[in-house]
């Protein structure tokens, strides 16, 4: 049986911290969850992170980066506007459908950002602002760098990330609509 490396090891061991922590978040993740999921010794692990706080971080940039890639493969040669915005709308869908862990885990960052810095604990929302940004600036250049398209695709895209994590059908809320002017009452 041939050996596994020691950074190989390292992306099982985020991959398995990315769904432990998406389902029971930064507190109620233990190491041990993390080190029987992928199957070493906790000792293990921390030779590979210095403490579970490095593992939550881990996840958070991998979950982050997975859904900016998907935004960017989907967009790839295209020009912006209305093919890439469904492309990537159907990228994202397809992500959280089969990857809901990926969602989750960037859930599980939002929530934990406000009670770290609470107890002066700064990497967590530096790592989540950071994050969004890159997926951001993805999206944005993506669709032809039109800010308010941007905004209504991440408001959309929220909703539908609202939908997913609390069990609703969000397919059809996750749909961002073209923006045709200002809201009429």
């Amino acid at each position: 049986m041939a050996r596994v490396g020691a950074q190989e090891r390292r992306e099982s061991v985020i991959r398995a911290a990315v769904a432990e922590f998406a389902c029971t978040g930064y507190h109620g993740t233990t190491t041990a969850a993390i080190a029987q999921r992928v199957g070493v010794t906790q000792p293990y692990l921390f030779r590979l992170f210095p403490d579970k706080r490095a593992m939550f971080v881990a996840a958070l940039m991998w979950s982050m980066d997975d859904t900016r890639l998907a935004f960017e493969r989907a967009a790839d040669g295209m020009e912006g506007g209305e093919r890439a915005l469904q492309a990537m709308t159907n990228a994202y869908a397809q992500l959280i459908s089969t990857r809901p862990e990926t969602l989750l885990m960037q859930m599980q960052g939002y929530a934990t950002v406000a009670a770290a810095e609470a107890q002066g604990d700064d990497l967590i929302g530096e790592v989540v602002r950071a994050g969004w940004m890159r997926i951001w600036e993805t999206v944005h250049l993506s669709l032809g760098a039109d800010a308010e398209e941007t905004a209504s695709f991440f408001a959309c895209g929220m909703l539908g990330n609202t939908l997913t994590a609390i069990g609703l059908p969000g397919a059809a809320a996750a749909r961002p609509a073209r923006h045709h002017g200002p809201a009429r009452r």
